[in-house]
């Protein structure tokens, strides 16, 4: 395969073709030392071990001067040369090569201080905040992508002499850098932050040298490059990371994107990351779980072709036949995985291997990675708890062997089975349908959510290879379980819809009129062509893009003033956007009365009563445990553990969380 080809960049060779994108980690030691932590070596260590060929560290500051820092490592003093040189030779052990990604800041993006001037926010020009001082997104409506509003604050334009001083400790930091025996360096003018401003007319109004035409806005970029070169060497690998376009208006067009290419090309640039999108268009930035595959290949094909030197590319790419075939087509010289390497650090080596059913899949949910960072927690990943704790909590063979009985063939019962039999206990998993998933499965039905496909496929793979016995058609009584004996108990029955006390709606269920989102999504129910979906969070609006993806005329009533408002920022903005697109209509604020054999009658934020024609009306306002065995069962067996939604109803995070920690403790 084209992926396990030795690669250049430079003078740096790689073992493969595969480079781990740079992520935020959060996993830097306290501020006042500005390094990276222990378990941050341990987490690079990991996708070394895994196969990767060269990782891209977390970005990396040369100073805390300018603005408001949450502890992002900086490479400031001779100190930080040690730490530096950990991380290089830890992955150097496996044949990895590592790039420092070093940021000159953020720009108009952290959440504003309102204790500092400012809010401790900088940027090329006066510039609105992204977010408001309480740390509030932009409020998103149908079809439309965020405005900055009132309420957020001005950031401070840059002095010459603070530019001039950022590119003196860009070179200081460089030279430190290079001492580490670091391999590269990328320079981090991506996604809007604050290079990325100021390269961008739309956010530099500057009328002094770095300001203006094209060339003027370069200029900072430019030299960050030229100072580098000056620190670390003539022949020293240096990568340049950008969005080739934002996809926003008044943002970078393409055009401008390949021109960028080649003044980068021509001022000695090696190699270029391309990307694409900002924080107003982060769906392309971040792309979820129903952005296509592969979004940004085109991008990068157009960018090898404008230029000499080798590109990266991510996005979407954790697709072991996408990835080659994108090598093969020369849409790009090297595979960068973010994402899915948080999933499966053992990755490029499950491919090479040709164990394909063995990796576990990102499902760009956002929910471990991004959700967690926003609230300053350490990187983890929804399908990978030990990501970020790859020495806590890995897994290890149990001290005593036990007879373990999962109730419940749902994600969290599955997960549960499976650490539980990898630790060596012998595993008995009783399911009370004809089919292991659980609520997974109808979360996987639609086209635009087969990643979660690929996570069913992986756990159900993973329970049959490790001879866990799997009886079907089960119901786990309290007497059986009593007879079964087992030694620990967990119970995963999961959760069931929620039925909203609304006027009419038992006599729409009896007619079936009135169904629940999981029985349309698995066909146990007729739709008409008019529908109204009562509950605008996740469920809710994908089923209505599902049922609009099918022709089917879809309204979304919610109660709240948005919908999707339990989800990760970009995951939000491109159900939106894709609803927009499928001519979904959304009413927010819409209170539903009453069902009646026309529709539904609901009151606006006005308090007006209103009325929708409907054929079928699918219910999506929340679900409930299925709890009833817990109560039964919990004073029956010693070690007993309620996981995933039958504890309390969530995400999915939440049960293969728990199916994992707990299982790991037994």
């Amino acid at each position: 395969m084209k992926l396990f080809e030795k690669g250049k960049i430079g003078t740096l060779t790689m073992k493969n073709r595969i480079v781990m994108d740079a992520i935020n980690i959060q996993l830097a030691t306290p501020v006042e030392e500005a390094g990276l932590s222990q378990r941050g070596i341990e987490f690079y260590v990991a996708r070394a071990e895994g196969g990767v060929g060269l990782i891209k560290t977390t970005f990396m500051r040369p100073n805390r001067k300018l603005e408001f820092s949450i502890g992002e490592p900086v490479v400031n003093s001779e100190r930080c040369v040690s730490w530096l040189n950990d991380l290089a030779e830890a992955v150097h052990d496996y044949g990895a090569k590592i790039c420092v990604q070093l940021s000159p800041g953020l720009g108009r993006i952290p959440v504003p201080k309102p204790n500092l001037p400012h809010g401790g926010l900088v940027g090329p020009s006066p510039l609105p905040s992204f977010r408001d001082p309480e740390g509030e997104m932009p409020r998103l409506g149908p079809g439309q992508y965020p405005v900055v509003g009132e309420r957020h604050v001005t950031t401070r334009e840059l002095t010459i002499q603070e530019i001039e001083e950022l590119v003196s400790d860009f070179e200081f930091s460089a030279k430190i850098i290079a001492l580490a025996d670091i391999d590269a360096i990328e320079i981090h003018g991506h996604q809007g932050y604050l290079l990325d401003q100021f390269m961008t007319a739309l956010w530099n109004k500057r009328a002094d040298r770095y300001g203006g035409d094209l060339e003027g806005r370069m200029r900072l970029p430019l030299e960050l490059v030229t100072a580098i070169r000056r620190a670390a060497g003539p022949d020293y690998p240096i990568l340049y990371k950008y969005p080739l376009t934002h996809y926003l208006e008044g943002g970078r067009e393409i055009e401008e994107g390949l021109e960028i290419a080649r003044m980068l090309e021509a001022t000695g640039v090696n190699g270029l990351t391309i990307n694409a999108g900002c924080y107003e268009t982060y769906n392309m930035a971040q792309p979820p779980t129903t952005a296509p595959r592969g979004i940004t290949l085109e991008l990068a094909k157009m960018t090898k072709e404008a230029i000499n030197i080798p590109v990266i590319t991510s996005g979407k790419l954790g697709y072991p036949d996408l990835a080659e075939e994108a090598l093969q087509d020369g849409k790009a010289d090297f595979i960068g995985l973010a994402r899915p390497l948080l999933a499966d650090p053992e990755w490029p080596n499950k491919v090479k291997q040709g164990r394909l059913e063995d990796i576990r899949p990102c499902v760009g949910c956002h929910e471990g990675c991004i959700g967690r960072v926003r609230k300053y927690q350490h990187i983890s990943c929804t399908v990978n708890p030990a990501t970020g704790l790859e020495r806590e909590l890995g897994l290890a063979p149990a001290e005593k062997k036990k007879s373990v009985l999962v109730v419940g063939g749902g994600p969290a019962g599955m997960e549960a089975a499976r650490v539980s039999a990898l630790r060596g206990h012998r595993v008995t998993l009783w399911e009370k349908g004809k089919t292991l998933g659980g609520n997974l499965i109808p979360a996987a039905v639609p086209d635009f959510k087969d990643d979660y496909k690929l996570l069913l496929n992986y756990l159900t793979a993973q329970v049959r290879k490790l001879t866990v016995t799997v009886e079907f058609e089960k119901e786990a009584t309290p007497s059986a379980i009593q007879e079964f004996k087992p030694e620990v108990l967990f119970i995963a029955t999961g959760a069931s819809h929620i039925i909203p006390e609304i006027e009419g709606i038992e006599d729409a269920r009896e007619k079936r009129k009135a169904i629940t989102a999981v029985e349309v999504l698995l066909g146990k129910g007729e739709v008409g062509e008019r529908v109204v979906v009562i509950g605008g969070g996740l469920i809710g609006c994908e089923t209505a893009l599902y049922l609009a993806e099918k022709g089917k005329k879809v309204t979304v009533l919610e109660i709240l003033d948005t919908v999707a408002n339990d989800m990760v920022w970009g995951n939000a903005l491109e159900l939106i956007k894709l609803l927009d697109d499928n001519a979904v209509t959304i009413l927010t604020s819409s209170n539903t009365r009453r069902i009646t054999e026309a529709g539904v009658y609901f009151t606006d934020e006005d308090g007006e009563e209103k009325m929708l024609e409907a054929d079928t009306i699918v219910i999506a306002v929340g679900m409930k445990c299925n709890s009833e065995m817990i109560r039964d069962i919990n004073d029956k067996v010693c070690e007993v553990y309620a996981i995933g939604d039958c504890a309390e109803p969530r995400k999915l995070l939440s049960a293969i969380w728990e199916g994992y920690r707990k299982g790991r403790l037994v």
